[in-house]
C-alpha cells in the first residue's frame, strides 16, 4: 500500500483543527497539530510533512511568516492557507510568503481536501471569496 501524504496542521483554535483533521483523516495521514505558528514552524522540521496547512491570525508568529520562515529555512513542505480572511491582499501575501491555496473556513469542507491535492501537485488553488 502506499503511503499517503503526510500534513501538519496549525490553527489556534481547538474546534477547527479537530474538524479538519476529521477531513483530511480520509486521504492524508494527519501527522501533527499545532495551536500557533513558532509550533508549526518547529514541528515542521521534526516532522518533515509534505504539506503544511497554516491560518494566518495565530499567537506567536502568524502564518504568512510562518511559511516564510520554512521557506527560508528550506523546508519541502507545501503551504496551505486556512482563513477567515477575504480580502485580496490576504491572498496576495499567502501567495508571496510561499504558499500555494488559499482555503476559507466557511468552504474548509467543500475546498480543503482539493486544495491540498492541487498544492501537493504544484498547482495554486484560491477558495472562492465572498467580497
Amino acid at each position: 500500500m502506499a503511503s499517503r501524504p503526510r500534513i501538519l496542521l496549525a490553527d489556534d483554535h481547538p474546534g477547527v483543527l479537530e474538524h479538519a483533521s476529521r477531513i483530511l483523516a480520509v486521504d492524508y495521514e494527519v501527522v501533527g497539530k499545532v495551536s500557533d505558528g513558532r509550533a508549526a514552524v518547529e514541528a515542521a522540521f521534526q516532522l518533515q510533512p509534505d504539506l503544511v496547512v497554516l491560518d494566518i491570525m495565530m499567537p506567536e508568529l502568524d502564518g504568512f511568516h510562518a511559511a516564510r520562515e520554512l521557506r527560508d529555512r528550506g523546508s519541502s513542505a507545501k503551504v496551505v492557507f486556512l482563513t477567515i480572511q477575504q480580502d485580496a491582499d490576504c491572498v496576495s501575501a499567502a501567495m508571496e510568503s510561499g504558499g500555494l491555496a488559499y482555503v476559507l473556513k466557511s468552504r474548509m469542507y467543500s475546498d480543503l481536501r482539493h486544495a491540498i491535492s492541487q498544492a501537493l501537485a504544484g498547482s495554486v488553488f484560491i477558495s472562492k471569496l465572498v467580497l
